[in-house]
């Protein structure tokens, strides 16, 4: 390194911890614990169930990251990759994917979002709200069709429902 550059990194590192922190900053955020991610996921399951659907159940945080997967003995092998995704679209597009699958068919002007990999949008995916903030998604996949599956992902919130006011 040359001197030039050793005093520009010298002058460089004084300035920065001369400066002061700032409030705006930073972001605030609001994170799921564990332990209410899960009995959000075995709320929705334990609904599908007696709806007499096998599903799996995925909970994602609020960057679209699993927390929670569950899957019913009999839930076909793909239902927990789509559940993540259906999770993962409802989080990141901060939309019910049953709203998604209507905005995004072909001919759409938002078609093309349907093309990004890990992302699936049929009904099932829904938003989990906290105090006007998103703090993660829900998703089902395996009951006969995306209402069925939306209906469960939304009986799971509401059985933490109280655990989410802020």
């Amino acid at each position: 390194m040359t001197m030039k550059g050793m005093m520009l990194g010298t002058a460089l590192a004084a300035a920065l911890a001369a400066a002061p922190a700032r409030g705006e900053d930073f972001i605030p955020m609001r994170m799921m614990a564990p332990g209410l991610a899960l009995d959000l996921a075995r709320a929705a399951l334990e609904e599908c169930r007696t709806r007499g659907f096998q599903v799996a159940v995925a909970v994602v945080d609020r960057m679209g990251v699993p927390q929670v997967m569950l899957r019913d003995a009999l839930a076909g092998p793909h239902t927990p990759e789509t559940a993540i995704g259906k999770a993962r679209a409802a989080v990141s597009f901060r939309t019910p994917t049953e709203e998604l699958s209507a905005l995004t068919q072909a001919g759409q002007v938002n078609s093309a979002i349907r093309h990004i990999p890990g992302f699936v949008f049929l009904g099932g995916g829904v938003p989990i709200e906290a105090g006007g903030m998103i703090v993660g998604g829900v998703g089902i996949s395996g009951a006969p069709g995306g209402a069925e599956d939306d209906a469960c992902a939304r009986a799971g919130i509401a059985a933490v429902e109280e655990r989410l006011l802020m």
